[in-house]
């Protein structure tokens, strides 16, 4: 297994810390970085991809990767992994989520394919020497009860018959790793880890421009033309592309694709100062990348090579959404961190008082059985998409890229029949519709409220 890349952390007073507000850690890593000039003129090209997340980013390496003639244009709204793809916990995990029942065959396939993903993912950061921090020394998912952890157990087995490997710890194997209060024990999967996707992402920008492919940034798509040639509009230029790529997720809805389908919720995380080394001791992090729980208010964290842990979720205030899906993210009150710091604190004692590096809110797609979908649609069958990946899309969009340049290539047999790929532009997208306003906040408002679940896919 390749060695994580490290960073020497920048110096940080913890006493007289500032936070920077909605910034990312993982973009603070980036401070140098300058996006790539606006689109000012009409051009063309065989295939244009629009958003610079995971989802472009990966299909823009597969794509040229796999047809090295064609002309691909990328076109980012802001600045590379502005959106969630920066702006998550950062956890690569396996799994998709909101598959239903699926048979043994169906479940290695699955596993296999997000576990592919994830060693595509550090294969790329060697072939291309990227200065990417990242670990992958395994996550845990936490239980807290007692019941639940039992059916984990045999679960866990039931796994391990098919070949995946992931195995139960126990209470006393979790606090060997971390020392977490009021755990029953974990899956632990030593194939997943965590990410600083600004730093990925950013890195392959010169990789793609030395292949051909042409990136614009603060070059937001204000209207779409379908048509044999599709025509995506801008502000100050326009593209006439044989194909596009809808690699927008939370914000798919302002295209006017997939508005009946998801919803966009914006999902609040704070990151610590790099802990020192009496910190470290006394929150007892000896091991693995990262850890959710089993509760329907999901809370996760990951600590990073440079010693930041980045917390998210735990309550109803970790998330908003904005009345008529609205995308611009709202500012949350200091009382939504207080929350989140208390449950971090109730899971680590240690960490009552600790000041907030860093605190910022990314824009996640999601789907009411919280399945994501990867397809292509469109009379001509050349609007292709992926999307609602609800909150575990490190792994999924940077899949999404392998599954959208097969579809393209006409070569999906490898993901057929997997639930959440739709390879025929003539079958629907998989989704379930969700009421439209004013029904779908009414319907948010009271779900999170009188019943206090929150949504269980957002630490990805």
């Amino acid at each position: 297994m390749a060695k994580a890349v490290s960073f020497v952390s920048y110096p940080v007073s913890w006493e007289k810390l500032e936070i920077d507000e909605n910034r990312s850690l993982w973009a603070s890593y980036t401070p140098d970085y300058q996006p790539n000039p606006p689109l000012r003129e009409d051009i063309t090209a065989d295939v244009a991809i629009i958003g610079g997340g995971y989802t472009g980013i990966s299909t823009a390496y597969q794509m040229s990767q796999r047809f090295p003639d064609k002309k691909i244009v990328l076109l980012e709204a802001k600045s590379l992994a502005n959106g969630a793809s920066g702006r998550n916990g950062g956890m690569m995990l396996n799994w998709v989520y909101g598959t239903g029942p699926m048979s043994d065959e169906m479940t290695r396939r699955v596993y296999q394919a997000t576990n592919e993903t994830i060693d595509e993912i550090e294969a790329i950061i060697a072939r291309h020497q990227l200065e990417v921090s990242y670990r992958r020394d395994g996550c845990l998912e936490v239980f807290t009860d007692e019941q639940r952890a039992r059916e984990a157990e045999q679960e866990a087995a039931y796994l391990q018959e098919l070949g995946i490997p992931v195995k139960f710890i126990s209470s006393t194997a979790v606090q060997q790793r971390i020392n977490l209060h009021g755990i029953y024990g974990a899956y632990l999967d030593e194939n997943e880890g965590q990410l600083n996707g600004v730093q990925y992402i950013r890195g392959l920008r010169p990789v793609l421009l030395e292949r051909g492919v042409a990136i614009y940034e603060n070059t937001a798509v204000t209207k779409i033309i379908e048509g044999k040639v599709v025509e995506v509009v801008t502000q100050h230029g326009r593209v006439r592309a044989n194909a596009i790529v809808l690699a927008t997720n939370g914000y798919t809805g302002k295209l006017g694709y997939f508005r009946k389908e998801y919803f966009p919720l914006h999902s609040h995380v704070f990151a610590t100062a790099p802990l020192t080394v009496a910190q470290k001791q006394a929150i007892g992090w000896q091991a693995t990348a990262g850890f959710a729980d089993d509760l329907n208010r999901i809370s996760y964290a990951t600590h990073t090579n440079e010693g930041h842990i980045v917390f998210g979720g735990g309550s109803n205030r970790s998330y908003d959404y904005l009345f008529n899906n609205r995308t611009a993210c709202p500012k949350p009150p200091p009382a939504a961190f207080d929350a989140m710091h208390h449950t971090m604190s109730d899971y680590m004692p240690a960490t009552v008082g600790m000041s907030h590096a860093h605190r910022w809110t990314g824009t996640l797609a999601i789907t009411l059985r919280r399945n994501c979908a990867i397809g292509v649609r469109g009379e001509h069958g050349n609007v292709y998409y992926a999307l609602g990946y609800s909150g575990h899309g490190v792994t999924a969009a940077n899949m999404a890229g392998r599954i959208l340049t097969d579809i393209y290539s006409d070569h999906a047999d490898p993901w057929h029949d997997l639930p959440f790929v739709q390879a025929d532009s003539s079958q629907p997208a998989g989704l379930s519709p969700i009421p439209l306003e004013p029904f779908r906040w009414l319907g948010y408002q009271v779900t999170t409220r009188l019943t206090g679940k929150s949504p269980r896919e957002a630490h990805g």
